[in-house]
Parts: C-alpha cells; structure tokens; sequence
C-alpha cells in the first residue's frame, strides 16, 4: 500500500523559496502538490474580460487578483479570480487569506469535476462564503453560498438574468456578459 505524504503550507513554501518548483505550473491543494492543467485560449480571453468586468464595477471597493495564490489552512490555490480587501499593500508579505477573500471564481473549461468537488470542499472548508464557477462548456455560472463544514449548503446554475454578490449587493453582474 502506497503512503502519500501531506504537504503543510510553510513547506510548500520552503519549496517554492529552494527553487524545487520553479518553472512548474503548480498549487497546493489540501496538502497535495498538483499540476495545473495548461490555459486555452478561450480560459484566457474569458478570465481577463471577466476581470476586466468586475473592476469597472468594484473599483475602490475591491481587488481583482488574476490566478494569483490565496493561503487557506492546508491549500494555497490559485483562483483564476480573487475578489478580495483593500489596500494590495496588505498583500505585500502574504497572500489573502479566508478573512480576505470576499468571494472567488474558477473559469471551467476542462477541470470541472476538480473545480466543483475538490476545490468547493476546500473553499468551504475554509469559510469562503462565495465561490462562483463560469462553466463554458455548457454557458452557465454555478454559484455556491452559505459553507458549512466541507460543503456548501446553496448551488444555483443561473444561465441568465443577472446576479449580485453576497459582500456587495448593490452590484449587479450579467451572466449573459460573463458567458458571451
């Protein structure tokens, strides 16, 4: 039987400052290294338009983190969006962490079964209270609220209409945008 060893966020660390993983495409997910799975364009185009969307609407009420690491208890993922608290000189010496984080979003283009299962378990775990997957695939957003324990306790699949999130209510997001 094979033991798998369970990496701690400081040692994930120690190995990103030796150079261990330089030049790999990796993040730490509860405590194991994983691949990341290479951009298709489309991942691109729609990561940074989606940014470049939630900036118009969140300018001076919010970052907009592209794929950068957040550093929750055993995981330090790299959402394609963090949406997260001002100012980014808090962000100088760490990276956000769960009372941080105001909501998060992966772009689906292959990695849905580790997007929605994997990802929204740690995202919970961790008291994300909003966590949004754009499904390109199949031209829906999937929204997941309200954590408790490894799960979220809401999921609703909007294809349409327009959404707002939990930290900022006053704004409101075309999902007909978002997946055009």
């Amino acid at each position: 039987m094979k033991t798998l060893t369970k990496w701690a966020v400081e040692d994930y660390h120690q190995m990103i400052k030796a150079g261990i993983l330089q030049n790999r495409a990796v993040e730490l997910l509860a405590g194991e290294i994983i691949e990341m799975s290479p951009e298709k364009p489309s991942h691109t185009f729609y990561g940074e338009e989606l940014a470049d969307y939630l900036r118009v609407h969140l300018t001076g009420k919010a970052l907009i983190r592209e794929a950068r690491p957040i550093t929750l208890v055993n995981s330090e993922p790299e959402p394609d969006i963090a949406v997260v608290k001002p100012p980014r000189k808090r962000y100088r010496f760490c990276h956000p962490q769960p009372e941080d984080v105001f909501w998060l979003i992966e772009i689906y283009d292959s990695t849905l079964a580790k997007d929605v299962q994997l990802k929204s378990t740690i995202y919970a775990e961790a008291g994300i209270q909003e966590y949004w997957i754009l499904n390109l695939q199949q031209k829906q957003l999937i929204i997941f609220r309200s954590p408790q324990g490894k799960k979220y306790l809401s999921k609703q699949i909007i294809t349409q209409g327009t959404v707002s999130p939990l930290a900022f209510p006053e704004v409101e997001v075309s999902v007909e945008r978002l997946l055009a």
